[in-house]
């Protein structure tokens, strides 16, 4: 199996004929041969084979071809040879993705920008696309994709199904409705490889773990939908947990609880845009107060030890860790965010009164001289985190974000994986490459999985 860079020509002919360049005819070794079977996607069909009098590799599709394969458009791209007289041009590769708020210049909504930026950056590698569960056409077996033109706009194409599908459907609660769980599934019995499946809950994380001895030594002792004396009793274990909704995210129903044997029992949350702090003479009575909070959503919380965080100003701090898989299917720490809680809250959100901080300044005023040291061993522990994580989970995954802690004892602790994690820290200054070499690890791993990677002529 072998991969060649080309550039795609268009002819007009309406018969099905493909020209290539003889240095293409003799790199594809179809020289001589009179037809041969063009691929996009799940599409294929058989065309003439004619040469061509050119320097260099070209292949002109004509009409007759590219009305029937659907080849969005022309250009550098390449060609893989998948068996004896069989070429496939591409990789065709389509980012799933929805929104509620869409207009034509934003058929994404808020989601619009990252996915022009991630479109931009494979569009001289990939043909790349972005559509939403509505714009497949199962029984044709195509889809009507998104597109981006020279100058940044959208425009639709239909095209085959592709071959591989990056999932950034941005709903936890659609993802759960019969019409993904289907849509999901047709795209696996199809052999079309979906990553990243889904959502995590933070409860299936611990679950998934709960047997990998590796990922044991990492993760701070969780029960989901404790019952009232094992919160007790891990209080009086720990000092205090973090007591937080199972699907949950930007810190939102998070309790600190704390237990000081001769002050009593302490919550920490925040309500609408402060930080509250309630004291407790007995364990009842903060039991009753979250009940008349939460109900039976309780049922759906998850108790976490607490771990004494390095601090800065007396403020925790934890990290962002965006992990992705390389052209080489590896786990690689691409993107490394430092967060500092606001003084007095549960979390290191930024919405929360957080701020971000680059890894390096952020160890260097709790570690000094060791900060490179302990750096490495907490990129150490996250790709062998990503791993197990994976290992243990049935479908592909390509990037996760891993929130870890580092305690006043150098040790290295996973509170939380994302599936889908957020793309905030790239906000900050000193982290926007990271955020470009984040897009570009997302492409290099979509190209891995449609076999598209390696060895270009």
């Amino acid at each position: 199996m072998s991969l060649t860079s080309c550039h795609v020509h268009f002819s007009p002919q309406s018969e099905r004929i493909v020209y290539l360049s003889n240095s293409l005819l003799k790199s594809l070794k179809l020289s001589g041969k009179k037809t041969v079977h063009v691929k996009l996607g799940k599409e294929t069909i058989s065309a003439k084979v004619k040469p061509i009098e050119r320097q260099g590799h070209h292949i002109y599709l004509s009409a007759g071809v590219r009305n029937l394969i659907r080849v969005p458009k022309t250009g550098s791209i390449s060609l893989l040879q998948a068996g004896e007289n069989e070429v496939q041009i591409g990789p065709l590769i389509g980012v799933l993705t929805d929104s509620d708020s869409r207009t034509s210049g934003s058929p994404f909504g808020p989601r619009s920008g990252y996915i022009r930026q991630l479109l931009r950056m494979g569009e001289r590698k990939a043909y790349f696309f972005a559509f939403t569960p509505r714009d497949i056409n199962w029984q044709q077996e195509k889809v009507n994709g998104y597109f981006l033109n020279s100058q940044g706009g959208w425009y639709r194409k239909i095209v085959p199904l592709p071959d591989v599908v990056y999932n950034r459907l941005p709903s936890r609660r659609a993802e759960t409705t019969a019409t993904i769980m289907t849509l999901r599934d047709r795209f696996i019995r199809k052999q079309i490889p979906f990553f990243n499946w889904s959502f995590f809950n933070k409860s299936d994380v611990y679950k998934l773990l709960d047997q990998d001895v590796e990922a044991l030594n990492h993760l701070p002792e969780s029960v989901n939908n404790p019952r009232a004396d094992k919160i007790k009793e891990m209080l009086e274990k720990h000092q205090f947990i973090y007591y937080k909704p199972s699907a949950g995210s930007l810190g939102i129903g998070i309790y600190r609880l704390t237990y000081h044997p001769k002050r009593g029992y302490f919550a920490r949350y925040r309500r609408g845009n402060s930080n509250v702090l309630l004291r407790f003479t007995n364990f009842n009575s903060l039991m009753r107060m979250l009940q008349a909070r939460h109900g039976s959503s309780l049922e759906r919380y998850v108790s976490q030890q607490g771990v004494r965080l390095i601090e800065i100003d007396g403020c925790p701090i934890d990290f962002r860790f965006h992990m992705h898989k390389n052209g080489n299917n590896e786990w690689v720490p691409v993107g490394i965010g430092a967060k500092k809680a606001g003084r007095g809250s549960v979390t290191t959100h930024i919405k929360n009164g957080g701020s971000l901080l680059t890894p390096e300044q952020a160890l260097t005023r709790t570690f000094g001289e060791r900060a490179d040291e302990m750096l490495e061993k907490a990129k150490k522990v996250s790709v062998k985190l990503s791993e197990a994580i994976e290992r243990n989970f049935p479908h592909t995954l390509g990037e996760l974000g891993l929130d870890i802690g580092i305690d006043k004892d150098g040790e290295v602790w996973m509170f939380e994986a994302n599936a889908k994690p957020g793309r905030s820290i790239f906000n900050h200054p000193a982290l926007r490459s990271q955020g470009r070499a984040s897009l570009s690890h997302i492409l290099d791993h979509c190209m891995y999985l449609s076999r598209f990677h390696g060895g270009n002529e």
